[in-house]
Order: structure tokens, then sequence, then C-alpha cells
């Protein structure tokens, strides 16, 4: 393992802002890894702190194929920049002549760039659990095949959005990079379960493009693949106290209910969301006061 400095940047206050990057083999640019793009994406930078710790291990016992290289970033910012309150995440490929977080995105996207895969551990804007899986944007140089090496419980796909073309994924795509996001289940907290199932579905994918020459680790799944579009979103009717009922990975059942909205000064139950279809949960919000509209699940919809 060679650690090495990605950014970094002088305070007159404190001390600089870095980037560190950790560079596991010898030859080609195989794989690279990027853990938190934002500073509040804690499972994220966990999953990447164990996988720098298991990569240590098994190239000290010879693991990694001959004439692969890896890079994994743990870490690049915090969610917005204190500056201007600006998204790192929305600003690849970058400007090296640019604002701060432009000319980041430029240092790291120039170190990130030529490599075979890239793996993406990162966040939904809206807060919330996910079931674990592997996203990535259909621009036509997805590879579903090989987002199923990850044997992880989902694949999808979603078109991008005009403001889906700043993103780190998006980018690598275009300069032919084999671009895949996990997502981890959780956000701000550590979950050990799902942690657990990211690190071993990373290595897994290592293992079946030969990056790896040990075998793969842990049980995968047959992943099943979902056009995003096909979820059916569930939103809030009301403001308030939510009291979530169910968990992601739970079978729901029409008439089923999911969650309660309560007033927040008389405790009555202002709403009671229930579900309208056989399904599974995909994501569930997680925060303890929602507003009107606001995504509450999304529920893969089983035709009986």
């Amino acid at each position: 393992m060679r650690e090495e400095t990605i950014f970094e940047m002088t305070s007159p206050y404190r001390d600089s802002f870095r980037i560190r990057g950790y560079r596991f083999g010898e030859g080609a640019k195989t794989l690279a890894i990027v853990g938190a793009m934002r500073g509040d994406e804690v499972q994220q930078q966990y999953i990447c702190a164990q996988i720098v710790n298991s990569l240590s291990f098994i190239e000290r016992h010879g693991g990694i194929a001959k004439g692969k290289s890896i890079l994994v970033i743990p870490n690049v910012s915090r969610r917005f920049w204190a500056m201007d309150n600006t998204d790192i995440n929305r600003m690849f490929p970058g400007y090296a002549n640019g604002e701060t977080t432009q000319r980041i995105a430029a240092a790291v996207f120039e170190a990130l760039n030529g490599f075979e895969y890239g793996i993406q551990l990162a966040s939904y804007y809206v807060p919330g659990d996910f079931i674990p899986h592997v996203r990535m944007l259909k621009t036509g140089y997805e590879d579903i095949e090989t987002a199923r090496l990850f044997g992880m419980r989902y694949v999808t796909v979603y078109p991008p959005r005009p403001f889906d073309t700043t993103l780190l994924n998006y980018n690598w795509q275009l300069w032919n990079t084999k671009a895949f996001s996990v997502y981890a289940g959780k956000t701000s907290q550590v979950d050990l379960t799902a942690g657990d199932e990211n690190v071993d579905a990373i290595l897994r994918m290592m293992s079946r493009t030969g990056i790896l020459t040990t075998d793969s680790a842990g049980s995968a799944y047959e992943s099943v693949l979902i056009d995003e579009s096909t979820l059916q979103h569930i939103k809030a009717r009301h403001a308030g106290i939510l009291l979530r009922l169910v968990d992601v990975g739970s079978r729901v059942h029409p008439g089923q209910s999911l969650a309660h909205i309560i007033h927040p000064y008389n405790g009555q139950i202002l709403s009671d969301v229930k579900a309208t279809k056989e399904g599974t949960v995909f994501f569930a919000h997680n925060r303890p006061v929602v507003l009107q509209n606001a995504l509450l699940f999304m529920v893969h919809t089983i035709e009986l």
C-alpha cells in the first residue's frame, strides 16, 4: 500500500486541507474507488476504510493480480463547501483555474481518469435508507453484466437529468470508465451489516473481474435489474412527525400501513400511509419530521 496526496490546499488558520489516496498493486489503471464525497457520508467512508484495510491484507499475501493497480480515495470533502455552499459532486469534471470546488474536482478527476472500472460509494439526495444496490446512469456506456458481478440484490438504471451531467459517475462513463454507484443502505450512521455486505460485494466484483486472485467474498444474489422509473413513489400528504412501521427490504401488501404521520401538537394521526400494491420496500425516509409531499417510500412492486 502506498499513501499519496491527491490534492492539498493550505490555510492561514488551520491545518492544510488534503485529499488522501491509497494505491495497491502495480501496472494498468484497473479500478478506482471513491468513498465520502460529502461530509455526512459516514457509512461510505467507513466502507472505504474497510476496503483499504482488506486490500492491505490481500496485497501482503499476494492476492492482487499481476499488472493490475487499484486507487482508493476514502474521503473527498464535506457535503457543502463552507465558503460558497457548493456541492463538489456537482462540479465534475472540474476546472483547474476555477472556484475552489471546481479545482478540487479537477484534481480528483485527474487522479481518477483512465481507470478501466470506477466505483463510487454514493448517497441519495433524500434522507433515508436503501436496500444496498448498484446504480448506473443510462448513458449508452452502462455495463449491466459487470454490475451483476457485485452479486447485490438489485441493479438499477435511470436516465440522466440535466444536473446529473456534472456528477463523477456520468463523467467517468464519458471518459470510457465503466462506472458504478454503490448505495450502502445508510448515510450518516454506520450500519455494520450493510457495510459488510457492501465490502463483500466490492471484493467479489474485484475477484470476478480478475483484479484479485482470491475467491469472491460472502454469499451473492442473482441481481434483479430495475429501471427506476418503475419504482412506486409514496409521498407524504401532511407534514408532521413520522412513525415508520416498516423497514427497507420488507414485503408489503395492499392496504398495509407503512407509516403514521402524527400531528406535532395534539398527537392525532394526520395520515395513515398505506401500500397500494404488493411489493418490496426499496427506500424508506428516515428523518423523524417530514414535510408535505416529501418522499416517504419507494416500492419495487410485484405483479401477481
